[in-house]
């Protein structure tokens, strides 16, 4: 019987009021990472900074990011993850705050870095709390309802993003996250569940020792680490090419685009985290990877075209590269046990932090500006894509053969040890 299948039982209301803050606060995490991506345009003209310069400022969050994982791995277990949580929050909203009073590009930079430390760590905490709270059967619907976090920021925050910065400039999508933080850690601080997640006589050093050298641990991470790559390499350049090479404008039709993308995947997204509870999640994985290549390979090449075209090729693109994370990380978070959760969870968003860093930086090695403007080595990017998407299908099928239950729907699922009553 897996280790991994321990939960807190909730009641069904408290439940849904879980996963519903988690959201909120999954949400703002999302957001701030996104919202990088469609300011590229206006960052790179007020700051005269080259696409490798704002690939630098992209990945600058996720490397942070990955440095405070690591070491929240040491530690992340021996803390009930309410608290945890609401300590590493209200850091994130205080650093995202710092974004939109940074006078200069290296204060942005700065204030980026301190947003990714807190923020990377508060997006594990999210996931190891799914994790505490969803029995292995449901695991995947859960993951795709907190998943459904980046269709909304996709629909509601990035377009309102780039509203306030056409209007009021960069600054301004900032400032309003700053806002939607303070206001979500009013409502986390009343409505998560104290768990008592801490671990008894917690050994920082051995507890690391047994995350990193357990051979399914490993197997885990390397999923999760691949799975970011793709995105990684293709996403901090669909804005600035939708703009230079397709011909839209950033104050109505690039918000558009992203509306639409988002609004495709508020149904996908949960249809998908269904699915990955009624079907085998690597071929589910498997099906959804292979449609994502050739989407993929079809926007690197998209030139000048009509809002209808771009809104199209955006919502395909967001339908599938959003679909690979229900699977994958559900298979992802069935394959350690609860009493290392929090300290797995905080090193695997580490490593894709850096990983999704990493492919930042990569990505600004092979795209160029023209003299007239637009940007060369995209496709160059779409088959550095392809590879990465068919990496994380072999790395899941590895993990899939040393644990066949990660990957198994939910009537086969492993059966949960009897759950942990919850404190009041």
């Amino acid at each position: 019987m897996s280790l991994s299948g321990q939960h807190h039982a909730l009641s069904p209301a408290r439940e849904r009021a879980t996963l519903l803050t988690l959201g909120a606060v999954q949400f703002t995490h999302i957001l701030d990472f996104m919202i990088m991506m469609p300011l590229g345009a206006q960052l790179m003209r007020v700051f005269q900074l080259t696409p490798a310069q704002f690939t630098q400022l992209v990945a600058c969050y996720g490397l942070a990011a990955a440095v405070s994982g690591f070491l929240g791995g040491f530690y992340m277990d021996r803390f009930d993850r309410k608290r945890a949580l609401l300590l590493l929050y209200a850091g994130f909203g205080v650093a995202t705050l710092a974004c939109g009073l940074a006078p200069t590009h290296h204060w942005l930079m700065a204030a980026r870095l301190a947003a990714g430390a807190f923020g990377g760590l508060a997006g594990s905490m999210v996931t190891a709390m799914v994790g505490d709270i969803i029995p292995p059967a449901r695991r995947g619907r859960a993951m795709g309802f907190v998943s459904s976090a980046f269709p909304f920021a996709s629909v509601m925050g990035v377009p309102a993003g780039l509203v306030l910065a056409g209007h009021f400039g960069w600054h301004a999508p900032f400032f309003m996250l700053a806002g939607c933080a303070a206001a979500n850690l009013l409502l986390a601080s009343v409505a998560l569940p104290h768990l008592p997640t801490a671990v008894q006589g917690h050994n920082p050093r051995r507890q690391m020792q047994e995350i990193l050298s357990h051979g399914l641990h490993l197997r885990a991470f390397a999923v999760g680490t691949v799975l970011v790559m793709a995105g990684g390499v293709i996403v901090p350049f669909i804005a600035p090419s939708f703009i230079a090479n397709v011909g839209l404008d950033e104050k109505v039709q690039l918000p558009l685009t992203y509306a639409a993308g988002g609004l495709a995947t508020m149904f996908t997204v949960p249809a998908i985290g269904w699915l990955s509870d009624h079907m085998d999640r690597l071929q589910l994985l498997t099906w959804l990877s292979a449609a994502a290549a050739v989407v993929v390979l079809f926007l690197v090449r998209l030139g000048p075209s009509s809002v209808g075209v771009a809104a199209f090729m955006m919502a395909l693109f967001m339908i599938t590269m959003s679909g690979r994370f229900a699977p994958a990380m559900t298979m992802v978070t069935n394959a350690v046990e609860a009493r290392y959760r929090g300290g797995f969870m905080s090193v695997n968003a580490a490593l894709q932090q850096a990983a999704s860093g990493c492919a930042n930086v990569l990505a600004g090695l092979f795209v160029t500006s023209t003299a007239a403007g637009r940007l060369a080595g995209l496709p160059v990017l779409g088959y550095i894509a392809v590879g990465f998407f068919a990496l994380t299908v072999l790395c899941a099928a590895e993990l899939r053969a040393a644990a066949p239950h990660v990957s198994t729907p939910a009537k086969g699922d492993v059966p949960p040890l009897p759950p942990v009553e919850a404190a009041a």
